[in-house]
């Protein structure tokens, strides 16, 4: 039986109208992928699809550039329609506006992809070595005292689940080794994924979509746009032993998820990646009502380095 997913309580006291207004007709929720090469895209790139109506689907088998038109022809079908891509938005205020010269977080897609940064910053041997990982050690500009200026100051919120102004960032970052855009290598790096996101980011914006925070959500308008969020896999699933098949299909079955599919469950049960997708596509489709309204973060940072919705 086809799990229905129900509406989320934000939506208590409102008209039919602002109702209709905010309801989503779609959700996608991506398991991206930094890899350089097509097949290991089409591997490792999952997306999770809700569509009001239709069975749950989880699938994979497209490179990035291909991932990019497929979400724009299904806005077609569904304008009022949300994605998730699970890699960072942004880089550190700094060094978008002080170093790079770009004001605001598509500004520096722009620039990024313009001047061919990304693949001359993942290169090997490239001189800077604030882009760091395996096998090079994060550097010492960003040990220390200095461990905030790796991260935006949503993955600080991300991980401590708090805001912290900018003064006290570099003493309540000890201790926690959140996620940081500049590792480009290593277990759970996210650089590389970023850094060769940002295209396909330029490209929806280019199409039509809204990308928030940068933009408004215009999901509610008479001619609705798509909006894309940035997200966060581990705040989707919480904790669980994701590497663990087993794992794996307990949660699945703790959250309800069971009446699905066996195509899509065992898909899921195959590997992180999947797993990831569709649990990402759950909960947003579960919190879908509140991506119309989303309104502005406090951190005025967002502008530039972006931000992660987070359930």
């Amino acid at each position: 039986m086809q799990k229905q997913i129900p509406h989320s309580t934000s939506l208590r006291g409102m008209t039919i109208k602002a109702i209709m207004q905010n309801d989503v007709q779609r959700v996608v929720g991506i398991d991206w992928s930094g890899r350089v090469d097509a097949a290991g895209q089409r591997r490792h790139i999952w997306a999770g699809v809700w569509t009001r109506g239709e069975k749950v689907r989880l699938e994979a088998g497209r490179t990035r550039a291909e991932v990019a038109e497929w979400l724009i022809e299904l806005a077609k079908e569904t304008p009022r329609m949300v994605v998730g891509f699970d890699f960072c938005f942004g880089f550190p205020a700094w060094f978008v506006r002080d170093e790079q010269g770009a004001k605001t977080g598509p500004a520096f897609w722009e620039l990024v992809s313009r001047e061919e940064h990304a693949e001359r910053w993942l290169a090997t041997g490239y001189e800077d070595a604030r882009f760091w990982g395996k096998p090079h050690k994060r550097p010492a500009e960003f040990s220390g005292e200095h461990l905030h200026r790796m991260l935006r100051a949503t993955d600080i919120d991300c991980k401590l689940a708090a805001y912290i102004p900018e003064e006290e960032r570099r003493e309540r970052v000890k201790g926690i080794t959140p996620k940081s855009v500049f590792q480009i290598g290593g277990a759970g790096s996210v650089g590389t994924a970023s850094l060769r996101g940002f295209a396909v980011l330029e490209r929806l914006r280019g199409a039509g979509f809204r990308v928030w925070p940068f933009d408004a959500p215009g999901l509610a308008l008479k001619r609705p746009q798509p909006l894309v969020v940035e997200m966060y896999t581990r705040l989707m699933t919480g904790p669980v032993k994701k590497s663990n098949a087993e794992a794996r299909k307990a949660y699945l079955k703790a959250k309800g998820y069971s009446g699905l599919g066996r195509g899509v469950l065992q898909r899921a049960l195959a590997g992180e990646d999947a797993f990831d997708a569709l649990v990402s596509t759950m909960v947003m489709a579960e919190r879908r009502a509140e991506f119309a309204t989303l309104p502005k973060p406090r951190d005025p940072l967002h502008e530039v380095e972006g931000w992660t919705w987070a359930p």
